[in-house]
């Protein structure tokens, strides 16, 4: 039976108000998005609630699971599909504990192998690797080569995340190398979301 296509993980852009619902609607009627993960930083919980309201609402209608960054607190309180933990915002057992059986959770690994055989292990549903490409989004001195995603895809089944400075044009590697998903903000909300999408889908199936 053959592997799934890459499919799309998309992470929001640091502000989420003032009409972004609407462009989120927007990507998500242009081609199926597995995920879209909510990263806002800089404000409390309860604000943070109010705006992701919306947001997933929108996503459950797509069938797209509404992932939160950073935060097991606001992932329960929330009632999300998962948490995407770093390496520093807290552990994979504490998040299965509060979040439950059915939640997603993922674990950022950087380019460390270690890291993310560690992450498998103590229960995490995917592992992300990055930053692949420069990103205008989250500056990070990880550079993984696509050849750590063809390693991972060929000794473990659980799925793994290309992230970072990924684009249409620059993607087609990582797919190729087995990426499951490639996660993409700055690509997608600097422009046409709609037209960003579309562009992933075709790049994905030409790769």
């Amino acid at each position: 039976m053959p592997a799934p296509a890459c499919q799309l993980y998309l992470i929001s852009p640091p502000d989420v108000s003032c009409g972004f619902a609407e462009r989120l609607a927007r990507a998500l009627g242009a081609g199926p998005v597995a995920a879209f993960q909510l990263r806002i930083k800089g404000i409390d919980e309860h604000e943070a609630a109010r705006l992701a309201a919306p947001l997933q609402r929108i996503c459950a209608d797509a069938g797209c699971a509404f992932i939160v960054n950073d935060s097991i607190s606001l992932a329960k309180r929330l009632g999300a599909d998962g948490v995407h933990l770093g390496q520093r915002d807290g552990e994979v057992r504490e998040a299965r504990e509060r979040l439950g059986r059915e939640a997603q959770i993922g674990v950022t690994c950087h380019a460390s192998r270690h890291l993310a055989m560690e992450a498998g292990e103590a229960g995490a549903d995917y592992v992300a690797f990055g930053a692949f490409f420069p990103s205008p989004t989250k500056p990070s001195e990880h550079r993984p080569e696509p050849e750590l995603m063809s390693w991972w895809s060929t000794l473990f089944e659980l799925p793994c995340v290309a992230i970072g400075g990924i684009t249409p044009d620059n993607c087609a590697p990582l797919v190729s190398a087995g990426a499951d998903f490639l996660a993409v903000s700055h690509a997608v909300w600097s422009g046409d979301e709609a037209a960003a999408v579309r562009a992933f889908h075709t790049a994905i199936k030409q790769a």
